[in-house]
């Protein structure tokens, strides 16, 4: 079964900022593309950032210049920096493969609040 954990969620206040790290099993992880998508109360899933097998980078308008995705191959991790944080991106953090999206994880929740 494939399995994403994502870890390293917390509280902090505005402008701070919090590493996110996903560890993925049952799939070949260094010949995919990974994600970052997040969810907020009430809202759709909302895709964030994605890295290519080859380290390839791109970003969604609202993270853009903050937000700052890495990869592991060697530990099947993919992680998130995440930086200059807003309330706005309260939300459950999630990853998952590029093209077909897979089982989705338990997500790490991030709040950002003063």
């Amino acid at each position: 079964q494939v399995q994403f954990a994502e870890s390293g969620g917390g509280l902090v206040q505005p402008g701070g900022s919090l590493r996110l790290s996903c560890a993925a099993s049952g799939i070949n992880f260094d010949g995919y593309a990974m994600n970052w998508y997040r969810q907020a109360p009430g809202k759709q899933r909302e895709w964030l950032a994605i890295i290519t097998s080859g380290g390839i980078t791109n970003y969604a308008d609202s993270v853009k210049g903050r937000f700052t995705i890495a990869r592991d191959n060697a530990k099947n991790a993919v992680y998130l920096q995440m930086n200059s944080l807003k309330p706005e991106d309260t939300a459950v953090y999630y990853c998952n493969k590029g093209g077909v999206l897979l089982r989705w994880g338990q997500g790490t929740q991030v709040t950002v609040s003063s």
